[in-house]
Formats: C-alpha cells, sequence, structure tokens
C-alpha cells in the first residue's frame, strides 16, 4: 500500500520573459488553494492526498497544469472552481474531471 492515496503536482515553472509558462497562468495560486481544500476535506496526510510543488512538466503550451497519481491524468484549469471540482470530483470521489483532462498530444 502506497503512503498516499493519490498525488497532485502543480507546475510551478517559470520561463525566461517571453516564453510560456504555467506561472504567468495562476498557477502558484491554484496550489495554494487545492492545498487549503484538500485539508478542509480532510483528505491530506498518509492514506490520503499530498499536493505538491513541481517544476516544469514540460506541457506549457496547455498551462496551467496539473497531474494526479497514481492515475497520471494530466489537467488543465482555469479558476478556484475547477481546482474544487478536481478536489472534490478525482481526488475525493476517484471520478475524473473529463472537461478539464489535457489533450495527450499537448506538449511544451
Amino acid at each position: 500500500m502506497s503512503y498516499y492515496e493519490r498525488h497532485i503536482f502543480f507546475c510551478l515553472n517559470e520561463r525566461a520573459p517571453g516564453e510560456a509558462s504555467c506561472s504567468q497562468h495562476g498557477a502558484e495560486a491554484a496550489f495554494a488553494h487545492c492545498k487549503q481544500r484538500v485539508k478542509a476535506e480532510g483528505l491530506a496526510g498518509p492514506g490520503g492526498v499530498r499536493v505538491n510543488r513541481a517544476g516544469c512538466l514540460d506541457r506549457c503550451a496547455g498551462g496551467p497544469v496539473a497531474v494526479v497519481y497514481p492515475e497520471a491524468v494530466w489537467y488543465t484549469f482555469v479558476d478556484a472552481s475547477d481546482i474544487d471540482e478536481i478536489v472534490s470530483s478525482h481526488l475525493k470521489g476517484g471520478q475524473v474531471v473529463d472537461r478539464l483532462v489535457l489533450a495527450p498530444e499537448v506538449g511544451r
């Protein structure tokens, strides 16, 4: 059994001026909001969910991005309500939020 049931990694990378990066699209605020929501839902900690910072996940064109493991589901998001839906549906309920899934061909 894994120490955590799920991990969600948020790309917080900041590229050189003029290059697209997740940090330019509110990734830090989304990370903080997710961390707060996971804690509020009682999901944080061993056997639950871990919210992690990540450097570049190399999918900048779809940014901002986050990935949930062990399912390896890649998400893009716009605002706090999208994060709330990921937390309640996927992290808590185990159901992928299809409308937020990043298309597999989206890369850097």
